[in-house]
């Protein structure tokens, strides 16, 4: 375990908030920290962060077990409320531009777009794991799913048949220049000067 720093401030709903208030009373918390492009909108945002937790709706069971879950953004609170209404999110967002201890902000991997999880121990927070790439798919409950199906995620790192349908990885994350879960939100539109109905993530 990572000392990290309690008091590191972050900016939510209600405004500056300590890393410590995030846990919510409780004692473990779990954050996916995602990517952002600063400017770009709401379709520019990265396609594998918008998969990675478009599922991730109800944490009651995590609750009940004394976790708590929040997203975390490198982008500034104002690009972000935006985009969190247009997606429906309803878990807890914060942005942690300007957080300078790396195991609270972009996190020792140093790269956004993985899970972190924190133990705090009175006023004390520990850095206890983190997890990027394939790890993340703990999430992505429809990447689950399709594993299940006979044609799979249809990528080409898989050892299909011949004829089988598979296109470029992560080619399933986006379509018409926007991450694939916007479209299923009132008003999405293909993105200015894109037709592209396949892509990959920011990463």
């Amino acid at each position: 375990m990572t000392e990290v720093d309690g008091s590191a401030t972050l900016v939510g709903e209600e405004g500056p908030v300590p890393f410590l208030d995030v846990f919510d009373g409780r004692e473990q918390l779990v954050v996916y920290k995602h990517m952002w492009h600063q400017g770009a909108g709401i379709e520019g945002q990265c396609e594998g962060c918008t998969a990675s937790i478009i599922d991730v709706h109800d944490v009651s069971y995590l609750n009940h077990r004394g976790v708590s879950f929040a997203v975390f953004c490198e982008g500034p609170w104002d690009e972000i409320v935006p985009f969190r209404e247009f997606m429906g999110y309803t878990l807890p967002w914060y942005s942690m531009a300007g957080v300078e201890d790396r195991g609270v902000g972009d996190g020792v991997v140093d790269e956004p777009g993985h899970i972190s999880c924190y133990l705090r121990l009175d006023d004390k927070v520990f850095l206890t794991n983190e997890t990027i790439g394939r790890g993340v798919e703990v999430t992505m409950l429809q990447a689950g799913l399709l594993d299940l199906t006979a044609y799979g995620r249809q990528e080409d790192w898989e050892d299909s048949p011949v004829g089988w349908p598979q296109g470029r990885t992560g080619s399933w994350w986006k379509w018409d220049g926007r991450p694939v879960p916007q479209w299923t939100r009132p008003g999405a539109a293909p993105a200015a000067g894109t037709g592209s109905k396949t892509g990959h993530c920011c990463h």
